[in-house]
């Protein structure tokens, strides 16, 4: 087993034991740690494979970084494929830095701060599949000035109050987690 393998293994038994609502997710995502199969990591295992993403927030935690996804036209987190890199906080900081180009991003902690099992629809020669994605907390630094990359049709800086409201349960769900923080930010 590889290293980060283990402790990622560690860090969602802690999820799982913080976020007991979404311990039958946890579930899902250790069995795909633990397969014996294709390295869950890279994208060519299409039957699944782990994903990393960043809740992005502004220096004074009031407002997140939101993408219009090209693929998807969809609002989202940022974020993308691991393509074999283990460590997916490490994934998901890279991500944030590359689609959005914003200078002294950090991670916020090392912890997990969301788990989201999700469909990705077909698309050209890649038939439908699961990604199973893990989200940090990355926080920006004083410059908030980002550029729009090609994995992106735009990007936002939206108030968290506004993303709590948004009819997407895996951005509600990660925006009221934030507003029910009680340490400030």
């Amino acid at each position: 087993m590889h290293e980060q393998d283990q402790a990622l293994r560690q860090a969602l038994q802690e999820y799982a034991r913080t976020v007991p609502q979404q311990a039958e997710v946890v579930q899902s995502f250790l069995a795909l740690l633990a397969d014996q199969g294709p390295d869950p990591f890279c994208r060519e295992r299409l039957a699944g494979h782990f994903t990393g993403s960043a809740w992005l927030v502004s220096a004074d935690g009031q407002r997140v970084l939101l993408t219009h996804h090209r693929k998807l036209a969809r609002w989202l987190q940022l974020g993308g494929h691991a393509d074999g890199d283990h460590d997916l906080a490490a994934v998901a900081l890279r991500e944030a830095q590359e689609e959005s180009g914003l200078p002294g991003l950090s991670l916020g902690s090392t912890g997990i701060y969301d788990l989201d099992r999700h469909w990705i629809p077909a698309r050209g020669e890649v038939p439908g599949h699961w990604h199973y994605d893990v989200r940090y907390v990355v926080q920006a630094g004083a410059d908030e000035r980002f550029a729009v990359s090609e994995e992106s049709l735009d990007l936002a800086w939206c108030t968290v109050h506004e993303v709590a409201g948004q009819d997407d349960a895996s951005l509600r769900r990660m925006a009221q987690r934030w507003l029910a923080r009680s340490t400030p930010r």
